[in-house]
């Protein structure tokens, strides 16, 4: 008996899946396929497998070593493995031992920038069957089943900001290694500052159909390619999906576009906020509804004219506010991100809403009878792991409407408004999330402590840097 079979990892839908997985790649004599799975950071990491074993050990699972787990943004491994427990106070993750990878056969797909290659997402399982509990993807599954418990689905669609320039100088001297290595040389695709001009567009329309093209053969579900403010910025936008394929759509996105732009001469960043002259802080706006599974209504959607969201509505975006500084850890997961709240700027400095206002953190969208009404989370990086993003929008939404919240007037000037300002730093934010016991209570201690002790580590690597700032500062004057 397989391990998939043993432990009833799979439902009827994926079994169906795996026998069209097999097929698929007989037909199309696919030589390998990747595992991957999305880590803390929300980056994959996996094996590339001969394509005939992939598919003979497809429901047997294919091992991997559990560091994956303990590392930083560095790739450092900052938990110490080989004393007992691991540094996670577990037998099963100390000395480096592996963990399975279990494909989830609904997320094949066949690379089109690598058309001999097949692709599938997976989950991370322990040897008795049990979810490794510091696997996102995991976690995320765990919370929408939370709202699927309640009769509903939640409903989410992506926009996301990121640069793309050209690449001049890899810089690949082996002195150029390290952990992080030198940053490539880079060139500007266009000089920005005139947005969503087709004159700006059209200078960086080579390298967006190229992505484009690889998107929508990937089956994404893409919706817009857009020209941004800054230079060589650029936004995609993507169609709502629910449950878990929008979180699994970011990371395959991230990955792809990143991908695709080095095949071809470029480099692609979703980076908040790079260290070039000029160049603009990117987001990724979370738009988010909820919908009955009896009756496919937006939930969101307010009856009467006088209000722009229902009650249910209304309690969802209290718990978004009344959270927003301790899920900021999750929106907002690196040290650069906090670059880019700043007051008007087109990005949140505290958790306020408003009704169409750019300004603010929840921009409120729709209206009576409109069944595209939504919440629209400007607080979010570009880099963040969208499972960690989405769940703790559910669960802070979920509180909202289990409290009866209530979010107060919207924010005409949100800038100005009197509300709790967003933290100022990954410390801060860090600390926020300590100081808010709701997200240790539904995430789990465990994995609390097991996410604030890597982004501790980064923090603590960063404030051992000397930077540029204080060269400049203090170097000659004392």
């Amino acid at each position: 008996m397989s391990f998939v079979t043993r432990h009833g990892l799979w439902s009827a839908e994926q079994k169906d899946a795996a026998l069209r997985v097999r097929r698929i790649v007989e037909e199309r004599n696919l030589e390998v396929i990747r595992l991957a799975f999305p880590d803390q950071h929300g980056l994959l990491r996996g094996k590339t497998i001969i394509a005939a074993e992939a598919i003979a050990s497809l429901e047997s699972g294919c091992s991997i070593t559990t560091t994956m787990l303990a590392k930083d943004s560095s790739h450092r491994t900052v938990f110490p493995v080989f004393t007992a427990g691991g540094g996670f106070g577990m037998k099963q993750m100390e000395g480096a031992a592996d963990v399975l990878m279990v494909a989830d056969p609904t997320t094949f797909r066949v690379l089109p920038w690598a058309p001999t290659t097949g692709w599938l997402l997976c989950d991370l399982y322990f040897d008795d069957g049990r979810p490794v509990p510091f696997a996102t993807r995991g976690l995320y599954k765990r919370v929408l089943d939370e709202l699927g418990a309640r009769g509903c689905d939640f409903v989410a669609g992506l926009e996301v900001e990121f640069h793309i320039f050209r690449l001049d100088d890899a810089h690949m001297r082996p002195e150029d290694a390290g952990q992080p290595g030198t940053p490539p040389s880079v060139s500007l695709l266009n000089h920005g500052y005139q947005y969503l001009t087709e004159q700006r567009f059209d200078q960086m329309e080579p390298v967006l159909e190229i992505l484009r093209r690889d998107i929508v053969a990937l089956g994404l579900p893409l919706r817009s390619v857009e020209v941004e403010f800054g230079p060589s910025q650029c936004e995609f936008t993507f169609q709502p999906r629910k449950g878990i394929e929008p979180a699994d759509n970011m990371v395959l996105f991230r990955s792809a576009v990143k991908q695709i732009a080095r095949r071809h001469g470029y480099h692609a960043t979703f980076m908040c906020r790079p260290k070039l002259p000029n160049v603009f802080a990117s987001g990724w706006h979370l738009h988010q509804s909820v919908t009955s599974r009896a009756t496919d209504e937006n939930l969101f959607m307010a009856k009467e004219a006088s209000q722009p969201l229902s009650e249910f509505g209304r309690a969802w975006l209290a718990g978004l506010l009344d959270h927003a500084r301790a899920s900021t850890v999750f929106t907002t997961p690196t040290v650069n991100g906090y670059k880019r709240y700043r007051s008007y700027s087109l990005a949140p400095d505290r958790a306020i809403w408003g009704s169409d206002n750019r300004g603010v953190m929840i921009r409120v969208l729709g209206g009576a009878n409109d069944p595209a009404t939504r919440l629209e989370n400007r607080i979010g990086e570009p880099a963040a792991n969208p499972y960690l993003y989405m769940a703790s929008q559910i669960l802070s939404g979920l509180d909202g409407v289990d409290r009866k919240l209530d979010p107060g007037p919207s924010a005409d000037t949100p800038y100005e408004a009197k509300a709790p300002l967003l933290p100022k730093s990954l410390r801060d934010a860090v600390g926020a999330l300590k100081d808010d016991p709701f997200f240790r209570e539904k995430l789990g201690a465990e994995f609390v402590d097991y996410y604030t002790h890597i982004k501790n580590a980064e923090i603590d690597r960063f404030l051992a840097e000397v930077t540029d700032w204080e060269h400049r500062e203090y170097f000659e004057m004392f």
